[in-house]
């Protein structure tokens, strides 16, 4: 099955059972994932690394037999260290960092479960971004529509999925980076809670305990199992995640029971919501009503206004620090040598004092404290995915001169995402919709701290309802 025409119909999970039962190879799986590269990547400008010979190596090695042997991946160029690979973190001044000497915690987990892994997909400068249009390798485009961003940071992940390159790819999260660019490109996009993968060895926590790893998928099950194979506490782990009840592909499928579905379209920053979104939203909600659920429209009394300024308290602070870890040049970086956005925050944050940061961290902790007194009543929360379909490139610019106005655009694009990385609560974006103009819309489930089950279970279960895997973007065919 040298041509292996039909790739694009499987999810992670079918390419790894079509391996298993001997109908193709995992060499033919890389090469047909490698071919799609070679005829989207220039309308994309998705990967900016190729390991080629690394997964070949892999293969002819013999893979694991984990749940995803053989199975293409693509590792963000940002909070993966893989041995003997550099990263870049979307940064001219990080693009002569030396290769890695180790590999992650993550990075062991995901080869322990079979996959290859062959490229890095581009990302924002350092992350700091909700698009994906760094100097160093310039913009990534949404295969829906080349004009608009795949969203960030994990916007070069989302592309290679979204263009079907390969069925889902690593990427991290800190104020929306896996959920943003899955609404951008129409993808599954789960945040886990916080603590549920390891950032091990390499760091405790990332931006105040608000970023964690996982991946953007085709499918609700993919991300199940994904999640099964990379869960778990590291070495040294300043604190974990719940244990869940058991693994969280058995979740795909259970019985639901009736839950108790809130759900708000009031952006916590007043931010105004699109009206393709609010459609798409109250669509979700009558749907769910209709799957037998208890519904209703019901805000989260949370103080809101609290949640940007309490994130870029915590972001502004971890950039200085992060600007100081190259690990060669012994200083940080001098003015022009980083994107405009990048200095200015870091600016904001030389200005934070300790007590400032402190009382971020204990902000964060009443806002979590708020959501669980919510979900002590409902199980699920609903909001829009962003506030409007995926902008136009060069809106959310990193060379701007105001940096407010930056972080203000930012969250007016993505009003309801940050709220769960400060809470550490598991938040999902569903791709359930499209709008006017043919670009995907989304939806986000959220459930209270640990109980990532709980979004599977109905994730799997809208999905079934309202099914998307057969919708894919027109691009080059390979």
């Amino acid at each position: 099955m040298s041509d292996f025409t039909e790739y694009e119909s499987f999810d992670a999970l079918g390419l790894a059972d079509l391996v298993r039962r001997k109908e193709v190879t995992a060499e033919e799986l890389l090469e047909a994932a490698i071919r799609r590269i070679d005829a989207r990547n220039p309308t994309i400008n998705a990967v900016t690394m190729t390991l080629y010979d690394r997964g070949r190596q892999a293969i002819a090695d013999g893979l694991p037999d984990g749940p995803f042997r053989g199975v293409p991946y693509l590792m963000k160029d940002l909070t993966a260290s893989i041995a003997g690979v550099r990263m870049t973190r979307g940064s001219q001044f990080f693009a002569d960092t030396p290769p890695a000497t180790i590999d992650s915690e993550h990075v062991k987990r995901l080869e322990r479960a079979g996959l290859v892994i062959f490229g890095r997909t581009n990302t924002c400068e350092l992350g700091l971004s909700l698009t994906c249009e760094p100097r160093l390798h310039g913009p990534t485009r949404n295969p829906w529509n080349p004009e608009h961003i795949s969203g960030g940071s994990s916007g070069g992940a989302a592309a290679a999925v979204g263009a079907r390159i390969l069925p889902m790819a690593h990427a991290s999260d800190g104020f929306g980076s896996i959920r943003a660019p899955a609404a951008c490109c129409g993808l599954v996009g789960l945040k886990p809670t916080r603590a549920r993968n390891t950032s091990a060895p390499v760091s405790g926590e990332g931006l105040g305990g608000c970023s964690v790893e996982h991946a953007v998928t085709l499918t609700v099950r993919d991300t199940a199992a994904l999640l099964d194979a990379t869960r778990g506490a590291g070495p040294g782990d300043p604190y974990v995640a719940p244990v869940p009840a058991g693994p969280f592909l058995d979740e795909v499928g259970a019985d639901t029971g009736r839950l108790r579905v809130a759900w708000t379209s009031k952006a916590p920053n007043g931010a105004p919501i699109d009206p393709q979104c609010l459609r798409l939203l109250e669509q979700t909600a009558e749907l769910c009503a209709d799957l037998g659920h208890q519904v209703e429209e019901c805000d989260p009394e949370v103080d809101g206004a609290d949640i940007v300024p309490t994130f870029i308290t915590l972001a502004a602070a971890n950039t200085v620090v992060n600007l100081s870890t190259h690990p060669t040049a012994g200083r940080p970086p001098r003015e022009d040598e980083v994107e405009r956005i990048t200095w200015l925050t870091a600016k904001l944050g030389e200005r934070i004092s300790a007590a400032d940061y402190v009382r971020a961290t204990q902000t964060a902790h009443r806002l979590g404290r708020q959501m669980a007194a919510f979900h002590a009543r409902w199980d699920v929360l609903l909001t829009p995915g962003l506030a409007s379909p995926a902008v136009k490139l060069g809106w959310l610019d990193m060379m701007m001169d105001d940096v407010d106005e930056y972080w203000q655009r930012v969250f007016r694009f993505s009003p309801f995402t940050v709220w769960f990385n400060l809470t550490g609560q598991p938040a999902m974006m569903l791709p359930l919709g499209q709008s006017e103009n043919g670009l995907p819309l989304a939806v986000q489930l959220v459930a209270r701290y640990g109980d990532e089950a709980t979004l599977l279970r109905l994730g799997a279960q809208l999905e079934t309802a309202r099914p998307w895997l057969g919708r894919k973007p027109s691009l080059p065919n390979p």
